[in-house]
């Protein structure tokens, strides 16, 4: 997420909201891009796919049976043979390491569409959809519930940077890393947003204006589902804990959900949810980012 300025995040989330309105269309006429993924997906795949086909684009989609990444093909001539192919590279792996072996042998970008490690794609939608609900970013307070995954440590760090206030509460085993949070409060430092983390889900709720949790247990941690429900336990966002906030919020989640476990239905299906909202805005982003990356400077 940190491979943006504060700038450029801030100025990309005003472009998308330019595109959603329906402004700047086919900016990417006989482009193609190579989405490269290692893991399934409903809402990257479909809304990459047509955010390309949007812009006037090409998009290509290699599954992993198809290309075997590190173990059919080294991840290394993989990336050298797609750069001479298209023009950009949306992956979604595994591990971080993987996408970092893509970027340093690809002579073309490589976007992260999930990793191990961080999802900024996911984080930049999120940041849209608040910045629509409010009206700004600057000074909002976003109170995450939950693991100190991937989605947490992008969404810190963007927060972090445009000036918003974040708070996560993890149990003490899940928490975001020390480097994440260190590096999250340098960046609020700048832009005035503070930082937060705490063991307690009440009180970091206090005087939110939207809560945020996200599944308890990601793709390839299905054997710790037991252990991670047991951790969990006092951490689902339900109506008892939204009343802890001390006014009206919002609630967001990434999906998939597991209705019941970290959220209840009712909290879900509130009018106060945004997560559907969140889902359309991964299209807007990933089209303002596309067209950053892809239109040449001047």
């Amino acid at each position: 997420m940190a491979d943006l300025t504060p700038d450029e995040a801030v100025n990309l989330l005003e472009q998308a909201l330019v595109m959603k309105k329906g402004g700047m269309r086919c900016l990417l006429p006989w482009r193609s891009v190579a989405l490269l993924f290692e893991k399934p997906s409903l809402r990257t795949r479909v809304s990459f796919d047509l955010a390309v086909t949007q812009l006037g684009g090409h998009s290509l989609y290699l599954s992993p049976q198809e290309v075997g990444l590190g173990q059919r093909e080294p991840v290394a001539d993989v990336a050298r043979v797609l750069s001479r192919y298209v023009d950009c590279i949306v992956a979604r792996v595994n591990h971080h390491e993987t996408l970092e072996e893509l970027a340093r042998y690809s002579s073309v970008s490589v976007i992260n569409a999930l990793s191990d490690w961080e999802h900024p794609c996911q984080a930049l939608a999120d940041l849209l959809t608040v910045r629509e609900s409010f009206g700004t970013l600057n000074g909002t307070k976003l109170a995450f519930v939950g693991d100190g995954n991937n989605v947490a440590r992008s969404l810190a760090l963007l927060c972090a940077m445009v000036g918003v206030d974040f708070s996560i509460a993890s149990p003490e085993e899940y928490s975001l890393d020390v480097d994440t949070l260190s590096r999250a409060a340098a960046l609020a430092g700048a832009s005035g947003a503070h930082v937060y983390h705490s063991t307690d889900p009440v009180e970091v709720v206090r005087g939110a204006q939207i809560v945020y949790t996200d599944t308890w247990t990601s793709m390839g941690q299905e054997d710790e589902a037991a252990e991670r429900r047991r951790h969990f336990a006092g951490y689902q966002v339900n109506a008892a804990l939204l009343h802890r906030a001390g006014r009206p919020v919002y609630f967001m989640h990434c999906l998939p959900a597991h209705h019941g476990e970290e959220v209840t239905s009712d909290v879900f299906d509130s009018p106060s949810s945004l997560v559907f909202d969140q889902a359309e805005n991964r299209l807007h982003v990933q089209k303002a980012l596309l067209a950053q990356i892809l239109i040449p400077a001047g």
